[in-house]
């Protein structure tokens, strides 16, 4: 598995569609990760750019609070921006969006398990991933300091919020070869014993 692939990478692609649907009903939220300069470049394109919505992320760890090195334990530090005549609006329903998918524990990561087996794989920047994390549990919360408006230090202020998303997952050291079935779900392919066949093996032998 190539070190690129991250479950930074299945929570944005999930958060994407998911809050695209929920919100906006058609398109795609950009997600940015942060840096020095990104909340100039960020801005200025979505001015110019006509974006309704934006998120820039960035990605911390956690101190495990068990001795078993296999499950992590991380964090997702998320700021939604709204810009537009329906910002505030925008920013409430993004907001509750992102509650609702993400703030139940266990059934939260069965949730994600199951679109990231159904989509088989994502595409980011040209390149395609394969599955290849099992999540456990996920939760959300705030800091003290999110603010409803977001100055930028320019003429502009825009509707924001900074969402934490709390989750534990570990590396599947096995996946197996799964099928599209005619509901659109995938399904794993069975040998003539009724065992899964083994498409890969990692590092460990947890597997979904």
């Amino acid at each position: 598995m190539t070190i690129l692939n991250t479950p930074v990478l299945w929570i944005n692609e999930y958060l994407k569609e998911k809050i695209s649907q929920d919100v906006f009903g058609t398109g795609s939220i950009p997600f940015f990760p942060t840096g020095p300069s990104t909340i100039d470049l960020v801005t200025e394109q979505f001015v110019s750019d006509g974006q309704e919505a934006i998120a820039v992320y960035d990605r911390m760890f956690r101190k495990r609070q068990r001795a078993f090195p296999h499950i992590k334990c991380e964090q997702m530090l998320y700021y939604f921006y709204a810009n537009g005549t329906n910002d505030k609006l925008n920013m409430i329903k993004i907001q509750e969006s992102v509650l609702r998918l993400m703030d139940r524990e266990d059934e939260s990561a069965e949730e994600i398990n199951k679109w990231a087996i159904n989509k088989e794989s994502i595409l980011v920047e040209g390149v395609n991933y394969s599955p290849a994390f099992h999540f456990h549990s996920f939760r959300v919360y705030q800091l003290e300091e999110a603010r409803d408006i977001i100055d930028f230090g320019t003429a502009r202020t825009f509707a924001g919020n900074k969402i934490i998303i709390d989750y534990d997952y570990h590396q599947m050291g096995t996946t197996f070869k799964t099928e599209l079935q005619d509901d659109g779900t995938r399904t794993y392919v069975l040998d003539e014993n009724g065992d899964r066949i083994v498409e890969n093996n990692g590092p460990l032998k947890d597997t979904p």
